[in-house]
């Protein structure tokens, strides 16, 4: 259905499209647009696609495409300059469409897309065309589909039988090989029946033969006592030798004795030798330091949390500070943002590395700063504050994520503050032993 509406005749502008754009027809005119908005200044463009304006080609299609079809159909101007970067691409197809005679060897969704932004006298039938052909094109794909899934499911069904019929083949040869192995089994079995009765009557001839045995092992257990008696004998007369030499070997054990006290002098010397030329110091640590634990008397960071200071108090983080050797890891965009929004990224970075600079020459503490990687259009060139390191996030890696992985790579009982108004990132490192604060306990200390 094509209406008109103030335009004079042959006039394309003023037929209406009663029907929604097809989808092929749409993808193909957001690629027109998504490439002539390169060709166009950003005051030239509307003013809800000038934030795409330093998006690349396929990015701006995939991320404004909606944007990009409605400023099309709603913004005439931008439709016309649209359109004349399409003339200039392709000056043979406008040229076509303009004598109302487009290309026949043209794709009609191509064809319809032109039409469509460049509105020649017919475009609707062109775009309703584009549509049926599209929907003409799927259900003979999709019948071509549903015969080649039909003759693939026939040529299965050709196979399971093939299968079946070699499966029966295979189970009817192996029952007869069975059959054949039970009468051998059979055959086996009676014969295994006349041996037991030949053995039966082997264990009666044996038995008489045992007893026989029997009698002439008494008289070879008389003739054994006497050999035993005799051997007590020269038993007693082996002991007494053998302690004839025992006393000889504690006689000679002084001599033993010196050498081996000898041999450990030496060993002890050439140890403190070595201990001298490789100048080892003493040992400072002792295995039971090695151990997590809380020793009375020493103050750990819930000790402090539990003293009567305000929660955003900055003497706390003061005093967790001055901690030894404690470590400060800051969620950097979570605490700019809660300070400073106003401010660009950049300027954001800048004022807080500044800031916690100043803190670390203070407090004389590490101090970690990290940024959500994500949040940049492009790599950084950022030279770090002196005593603060400076870490962005990997591709597909989260500022929260990195921060979790530091306090997990710091030793168990070393003082590590996070500073993050995220409870999910307050929860995460609490649970590895970290002490969180808020972003706007840092900011006041700062400030």
């Amino acid at each position: 259905m094509v209406e008109t509406t103030g335009g004079g005749p042959g006039d394309g502008t003023a037929e209406v499209l009663d029907r929604p754009l097809p989808d092929g027809v749409r993808r193909r005119v957001v690629q027109i647009v998504s490439d002539g908005f390169g060709g166009l200044t950003v005051a030239e463009l509307p003013a809800q696609l000038r934030q795409y304006a330093r998006f690349a080609a396929n990015r701006r299609a995939k991320f404004a495409g909606n944007a990009m079809a409605a400023a099309l159909e709603t913004d005439t101007l931008f439709r016309q300059r649209i359109g004349e970067k399409l003339r200039e691409a392709q000056p043979e197809l406008a040229g076509a469409l303009d004598s109302g005679s487009p290309p026949p060897a043209a794709d009609p969704l191509d064809v319809a897309a032109a039409a469509y932004v460049l509105r020649p006298t017919g475009w609707v039938k062109l775009v309703a065309a584009a549509g049926e052909e599209a929907q003409r094109a799927d259900a003979e794909r999709a019948d071509e589909e549903s015969r080649a899934e039909l003759e693939r499911l026939r040529e299965e069904l050709d196979r399971a039988r093939e299968l079946t019929r070699a499966e029966t083949d295979r189970l009817r040869a192996e029952l007869d090989a069975a059959k054949k192995e039970a009468e051998s089994l059979h055959r086996k079995l009676r014969a295994a029946v006349s041996d037991v009765r030949r053995g039966e009557a082997a264990l009666r001839k044996l038995q008489g033969e045992l007893e026989a045995g029997r009698a002439e092992g008494q008289a070879q257990v008389s003739a054994a006592e006497s050999e035993s008696r005799r051997l007590k004998a020269r038993l007693g007369e082996v002991e007494a030798a053998l302690e004839a030499s025992r006393r000889a070997a504690r006689e000679g054990r002084s001599v033993e004795d010196m050498r081996v006290r000898l041999l450990l002098d030496t060993v002890l010397d050439a140890a403190q030798g070595l201990r001298r030329e490789l100048a080892l110091p003493p040992v400072s640590v002792r295995p039971a330091e090695t151990v997590d634990a809380v020793e009375p008397g020493r103050m750990t960071p819930k000790d402090i949390a539990a003293r009567a200071l305000s929660e955003n108090d900055p003497a706390i983080l003061n005093q967790l500070l001055a901690l030894p050797q404690a470590h400060l890891v800051v969620d950097g965009y979570n605490v700019t943002k809660t300070g400073y929004p106003q401010m660009p990224l950049e300027k954001q970075r800048l004022r807080l590395l500044g800031q916690l600079s100043q803190l670390a020459a203070q407090t004389g503490a590490e101090v970690t700063c990290v940024f959500d990687g994500a949040e940049l259009a492009a790599p950084v060139l950022l030279a770090p504050p002196r005593g603060v390191r400076v870490l962005f996030s990997k591709a597909g890696v989260t500022a929260d994520e990195l921060i979790r992985q530091l306090v997990r790579a710091e030793p168990p009982g070393r003082p590590v503050i996070v500073a993050s108004t995220d409870r999910e990132v307050a929860d995460g490192v609490a649970k590895a032993g970290a002490r969180p604060v808020a972003s706007a306990m840092l900011l006041k200390r700062l400030s």
